[in-house]
């Protein structure tokens, strides 16, 4: 295993029939980082929840929470949703008007401020970016759904974000289509976190999926 490797479910693909025995199995797992997908039903074509419920996640969980803003005019929610408990805020480049003055006022804010980049984005966009950013996100499905196939191209936009930090601090991450069998593949490109719903959840054992992912 990797120092750097960390798994980062998306709470998506949790029961919310019972999100608290949820939140408490991810944690006994090892879990340090839990992924929340926001959409809005106008940047993807799907509706999850709002800062309601991850205010509720922040109540019952120690975790560091990832707020992935999938959502139009990201920059008018940033209030509601640090105020809810999000410790990293990421948005799409696809979705703001103004990236620069979004990420530093997110970083104003007292949370890191990430970029998340569809799957056909050029990573080339980050550039004017690369010392404002906390955290990059790589998708590597289309935003908007849960269960899709691993996009195979998408790694090379992994590499290319890797090459471009040249040694800053910021994170990159992968979301979408991650599990046992696309991993190692992702892991191979130089990323630090991997976000993996059904690929974790569907497990009947999170501590040893949390592991098996870990050292695939």
């Amino acid at each position: 295993m990797q120092n750097n490797r960390i798994i980062s479910p998306s709470i998506l693909a949790a029961d919310f029939t019972n999100l608290k025995r949820e939140i408490k199995r991810v944690e006994a797992a090892g879990i340090t980082r839990l992924h929340l997908d926001i959409m809005d039903g106008r940047f993807v074509p799907n509706i999850t929840f709002g800062p309601v419920i991850v205010k509720a996640i922040d109540e019952l969980s120690e975790c560091h929470l990832e707020c992935h803003l999938m959502i139009e005019d990201p920059s008018d929610y940033f209030d509601q949703f640090i105020k809810a408990g999000s410790d990293t805020v990421i948005f799409h480049c696809e979705a703001s008007s103004d990236i620069e003055g979004n990420l530093q006022r997110l970083r104003k804010m007292g949370v890191r401020a990430g970029l998340s980049l569809k799957p056909d984005t050029d990573p080339e966009v980050l550039t004017p970016y690369l010392d404002l950013l906390d955290y990059v996100l790589v998708m590597s499905v289309y935003p908007g759904f849960g269960g899709q196939a691993f996009i195979p191209e998408t790694l090379a936009s992994m590499r290319k974000i890797v090459t471009l930090r040249a040694g800053r601090p910021f994170l990159i991450g992968v979301d979408g289509g991650v599990n046992l069998r696309t991993i190692r593949q992702v892991y191979k490109t130089g990323i630090d976190i991997a976000i993996a719903g059904s690929g974790f959840f569907g497990a009947d054992n999170l501590t040893q999926r949390h592991r098996e992912l870990l050292n695939a």
